[in-house]
């Protein structure tokens, strides 16, 4: 029996600013990654790589072609697969994923994730319309399927993305084999769980309205309105909240309108009262990412993450490419090889721990803040805050060229911050 959205709850919440409604010269992405509570996301840096000709790729469930070089990534990803949720490439590419489900029927085959297409875009694209074509190309060969968590109950989607890079964003958004674009040249947009694009379609399937006509969905006369066309008509209850939550996110986004900085889109994704930031039965906000992409390719982009659960209880972290860029391993999780239940057959039949140390010292920390030793929880909560601003002032100088530091202190900061995170944390258990 296949789990479907009506008995399991999943939402995600992607945005993006650019000029005039950032208030710098910079595109900004953020997203929040809402998974099932206990899920461990971990935060991967993976070099750029050169492979030969016939090599073949491992994804979580299939394998498809290698390409002769991949770019340089760092990825928020749920520790048992092979994709992400969220990442950036060395050109200053980000993006994020989100779940939807359309007229179109989720296939029962394992294929590629959303996740998965989106890491194998990051790899592929050096713009934000290059990945597109690496994920559309990549849907038409493969297509996209498989279970979205780690449960013996299958769990399947469809996928939305929200891709950017130093001078445009794309929306992207799918049904099965299908697809449309939207070219994002201005302002600010979000996506949440749902098909957004109506009449006004960059680029789409060859086939997109002779199916739907096919279909008997859209008679094709008058405009086409893709979401319209495609949206199921009978509407889940969670299809309903994320409508809301897509509302809530649109009247942020203009309410600061021409003066959205990273910390304002930090202070979205921690937004508890629109759900954007979500704490609801078994799902939660488990990990969140924002990115500074300045429109001067002098100046490098930034990508600040959490690794850890509820952004208002976690430290955004700068990241950099750079020379010195190498993995942090106290965000990597543990692995288990073949006796990894993603990888035994049937899939998901045990459970092991996938907690990385910084996500089981965010914990003990969570479980302070949350409980009757109030002192020590707000001075942790404060060590949190003092450590992001850092980083924050930190980024701020560097982009507006007041410091210049060596290509080897701007690839190994976010090891510095995840090391003093981790040390507040560890201290409190001595």
């Amino acid at each position: 029996m296949k789990s479907s959205i009506h008995d399991t709850p999943c939402s995600c919440d992607c945005l993006v600013s650019m000029p005039p409604a950032s208030a710098i010269p910079a595109v900004i992405f953020a997203k929040n990654s809402d998974r099932p509570r206990d899920e461990v996301q971990e935060v991967v840096f993976v070099p750029a790589g050169t492979h030969p000709p016939g090599s073949r790729l491992q994804c979580t469930y299939i394998e498809v072609e290698q390409v002769s070089k991949t770019h340089a990534v760092i990825l928020s990803r749920p520790s048992w697969l092979w994709g992400a949720e969220m990442g950036a490439n060395e050109h200053g590419v980000c993006i994020g994923n989100e779940a939807v489900w359309t007229k179109e029927p989720v296939g029962e085959g394992e294929a590629l994730l959303g996740m998965d297409l989106l890491r194998l875009a990051l790899e592929r694209g050096s713009t934000a319309q290059e990945a597109l074509h690496v994920i559309t190309g990549l849907l038409e060969r493969y297509g996209q399927g498989g279970s979205c968590r780690e449960d013996p109950m299958p769990f399947c989607y469809h996928n939305t993305f929200l891709l950017a890079d130093r001078t445009e964003a794309w929306v992207l958004e799918t049904a099965g084999r299908l697809w449309a674009a939207q070219r994002i040249q201005g302002g600010a947009r979000n996506i949440s769980n749902q098909l957004s694009i109506g009449t006004d379609i960059s680029a789409e399937h060859p086939e997109l309205r002779s199916h739907a006509q096919a279909q008997g969905w859209w008679t094709g006369q008058g405009a086409f309105d893709f979401a319209q066309v495609f949206s199921l008509t009978q509407q889940p209850v969670r299809m309903e909240a994320a409508k809301a939550r897509f509302r809530a996110g649109q009247e942020l986004l203009q309410k600061w309108q021409g003066s959205i900085t990273a910390e304002v889109m930090m202070d979205i994704l921690r937004n508890k009262e629109s759900g954007i930031c979500m704490d609801s039965g078994g799902f939660r906000t488990t990990a969140s990412m924002v990115s500074i992409l300045p429109q001067d390719p002098t100046r490098p982009c930034v990508h600040f993450l959490t690794a850890t659960p509820d952004p208002s209880r976690s430290v955004f972290k700068p990241f950099i490419f750079g020379v010195g860029a190498t993995q942090a391993p106290q965000v990597l999780s543990p692995t288990f090889g073949a006796q990894d239940p993603v990888r035994t057959l049937p899939r998901f039949q045990t459970q092991v721990d996938r907690r990385h140390m910084l996500y089981r010292g965010q914990q003990v920390a969570l479980g302070l803040m949350e409980s009757e030793q109030q002192e020590q929880g707000q001075q942790l909560r404060q060590k949190q805050q003092d450590l992001e601003q850092e980083g924050l002032e930190a980024v701020r100088g560097l982009l507006a060229g007041e410091r210049t530091p060596a290509h080897q202190e701007l690839g190994g900061l976010f090891q510095a911050f995840v090391e003093r995170e981790s040390r507040a944390y560890t201290e409190l258990s001595t």
